[in-house]
């Protein structure tokens, strides 16, 4: 699942979301956003509700919170990945519950995002919200990321997919030189990047992009990317 946040696994079944104090905030938090932007997004957000009933997508505990958790990390991540300049091209890894895919394809419309899922109920999923939100700059692909094809990506970006050593591992072959691979992560970001194989610095430069906080608690968020130097 793509999260900051691992959910615990369903031991029963999930309650009904009319059951729970179900809170949507983003309108109040992000109100320079476009009104049709901030309507998409609730739009997800209804969809992602619903579906959870029967698709593992959120845990149970983040469902009342998730306008925090999920859409506003993903708004504050997506703000900081396209600061440096117009992405034409990205690819969401490991995109499952779509964060923070769909909404970078919300915000950025203009950007084809390319969403990575091998779990074949979680990609239906994906490919219902984009079709319902009508996102024609979203695909979904049904595989495993280090299949994608050979120097196929030039930029990318993943939350909870794996840790960063993993992730660059994973994904190597995949990226061009010259490539950027954006990570979502918590605020032991620093552990991660100092656990990076001294081997793998050959062929990846970390650096912190940059941190923030959500706009409920204190706990900091920082998206991390590393560049593709070597083959």
């Amino acid at each position: 699942m793509n999260s900051q946040n691992p959910a615990p696994k369903k031991t029963g079944a999930v309650p009904s979301p009319d059951a729970l104090n179900i809170q949507w905030r983003i309108d109040q938090w992000f109100p320079d956003l476009d009104v049709g932007v901030r309507d998409q997004l609730k739009k997800f957000h209804d969809e992602l509700m619903r579906f959870n009933k029967t698709v593992n997508l959120i845990g149970v505990k983040t469902i009342p919170v998730a306008d925090a958790i999920h859409f506003a990390d993903s708004i504050l991540a997506s703000r900081l990945i396209s600061q440096s300049g117009a992405i034409p091209e990205i690819y969401d890894f490991g995109s499952g519950n779509g964060f923070p895919g769909i909404v970078y394809a919300v915000l950025h419309p203009k950007t084809k995002v390319h969403m990575v899922e091998i779990d074949g109920r979680k990609a239906e999923f994906l490919k219902h919200s984009a079709a319902h939100l009508g996102l024609k700059n979203v695909t979904v692909h049904i595989r495993a990321v280090e299949s994608l094809p050979e120097k196929s990506v030039k930029v990318a970006m993943s939350r909870g997919f794996a840790p960063i050593a993993k992730a660059i591992l994973l994904s190597r072959k995949i990226f061009q030189q010259g490539g950027v691979y954006y990570h979502l992560k918590s605020e032991e970001w620093a552990t991660e990047v100092g656990q990076i194989p001294t081997q793998l610095c050959s062929f990846w430069t970390p650096g912190l992009v940059g941190e923030y906080k959500l706009p409920v608690g204190e706990i900091r968020f920082a998206v991390v990317k590393t560049d593709k130097i070597g083959d």
